[in-house]
C-alpha cells in the first residue's frame, strides 16, 4: 500500500465488512424493523448511561415511611381543618368535632415523622430562623409553625367547652391555612430535579388537593354520625373527582416521566389507591341514600386507604425516576431540539 491508495473517503478499493451499520439512533426505545425489504438495525439502540454508571441524580434519602406518611397527614390535617369550619357553621357539631380531632392528630403526626426523618427536633427549629419566599421548605416550616397551634386550641376548646370566642377564631384561622398545608407539599416536591415530580408541577398541587379531601371526608364518615356527615359525603366525591381527573391529566402531559407510576411497586399502589378512591365515592353516596352506619365506615376506610396509597405511589415514583438517567437527559434534550427548531 503505498501513499496514493489513500484517498480522502477511505482506502481505495476497501469495502466496508458485512457487519457494519449506520443509522443506529440513540434513545430508550426499541428496535424497529425497516419499511424497506426486511432491513433491520444490527446493533440496539444506544442507552442513555452517565459516567461510571452513576445516576445523574442522587434519589432522595428520605424514609419512605416518615417522608410518605408526613405527605399524607398534612393533607388529611389541613382538608380536615376546611371541613371543621364548614360544619360548625352550618350547626354540624359532632361532625366538627370528629374533624378538629382529626386535624389536631394528623398534623401532630406529620410533624413527628418529619422530625424523625431529620433526626432531632433542632434540625425543624433551624429552618425557623430565617424566611424564604422563595424556599417551599422554608414557607412550609412556618406554616407548620403556625398551623399547627391553632388545630389544637381548635381541639381542646371544642372537647373542653370553654373558651368559646378562642375556639371559633382557632377554627377558623386553621381553616384559612388548610389548603396551603394540604398542598404545599406537592410544590416541595415540584421544586426539586426528580423528573416524575418535577415535570407534574401544573398538576401535583391538584392532585393532592383532591387526595387531601377524600381522605378528610374517609375519617368524618368512620367517625361522625351519618346523620351529619352529608358534608363529609359530598367532600369525598369532588375530592375523588379532582384527584383522579388531575392524576390522569398530569401523567398525560408529563410525557416520559410518567413512566415510573406505570411500573413496579408505583404502578400496585396507585392502581390500589384509583380502585379504593372510586369504591369509596361510591359508598359514600349509597350510605348517604340508604342511611347506612356500616356502608359509611367502609366509604370512609376506602379513602382514608386510598390517599394513604397515593402518596406513597407518587414518592416511590419519584424515587425510581431519579435513579433511571433517561428520565432526566431524554427531557433536556428535547426541550433543547424544540428551542432549536
Amino acid at each position: 500500500m503505498t501513499g496514493s491508495d489513500v484517498t480522502r473517503d477511505g482506502l481505495r478499493g476497501a469495502r466496508p465488512g458485512r457487519e457494519a451499520v449506520t443509522g443506529a439512533q440513540p434513545g430508550r426505545h426499541r428496535r424497529r424493523r425497516g419499511r424497506g425489504r426486511g432491513e433491520q438495525s444490527m446493533v440496539p439502540d444506544a442507552e442513555i448511561s452517565s459516567y461510571y454508571g452513576k445516576p445523574v441524580l442522587n434519589k432522595p434519602t428520605w424514609e419512605p415511611l416518615d417522608i410518605a406518611g408526613y405527605l399524607y397527614l398534612g393533607g388529611l390535617a389541613g382538608a380536615s381543618s376546611l371541613l371543621a369550619a364548614g360544619s360548625a357553621v352550618t350547626g354540624r357539631p359532632e361532625l366538627a368535632r370528629t374533624a378538629k380531632l382529626g386535624a389536631a392528630g394528623a398534623i401532630s403526626l406529620s410533624l413527628a415523622a418529619l422530625v424523625h426523618d431529620l433526626g432531632r427536633p433542632a434540625r425543624f427549629l433551624n429552618m425557623l430562623r430565617v424566611l424564604k419566599p422563595t424556599s417551599p421548605m422554608s414557607v412550609g416550616s412556618w406554616l407548620l409553625a403556625g398551623y399547627a397551634p391553632l388545630t389544637l386550641a381548635a381541639a381542646a376548646t371544642d372537647v373542653a367547652g370553654r373558651y368559646r370566642l378562642v375556639g371559633p377564631a382557632a377554627t377558623a384561622g386553621a381553616a384559612a391555612l388548610g389548603p396551603a398545608v394540604a398542598t404545599y407539599t406537592a410544590v416541595l416536591l415540584s421544586d426539586t430535579a426528580v423528573p416524575s415530580w418535577h415535570e407534574g408541577y401544573r398538576q401535583l398541587p391538584f392532585v393532592f388537593a383532591g387526595s387531601a379531601a377524600s381522605a378528610a371526608a374517609g375519617l368524618a364518615l368512620v367517625c361522625a354520625p351519618t346523620a351529619q356527615a352529608g358534608p363529609a359525603r359530598r367532600t369525598a366525591v369532588l375530592g375523588a373527582g379532582l384527584e383522579l381527573g388531575a392524576f390522569q391529566l398530569m401523567k398525560r402531559r408529563i410525557g416520559l416521566a410518567a413512566e415510573p407510576y406505570e411500573q413496579g411497586r408505583p404502578h400496585v399502589l396507585l392502581r390500589v389507591a384509583e380502585a379504593l378512591t372510586v369504591a369509596g365515592a361510591a359508598l359514600s353516596v349509597l350510605s348517604g341514600r340508604r342511611r347506612d352506619r356500616r356502608l359509611a365506615v367502609a366509604a370512609g376506610a376506602a379513602l382514608l386507604t386510598g390517599s394513604a396509597a397515593l402518596r406513597f405511589g407518587v414518592f416511590h415514583a419519584g424515587v425510581a425516576s431519579a435513579e433511571d438517567p433517561a428520565y432526566t437527559v431524554v427531557p433536556q434534550r428535547e426541550r433543547r431540539a424544540a428551542r432549536e427548531g
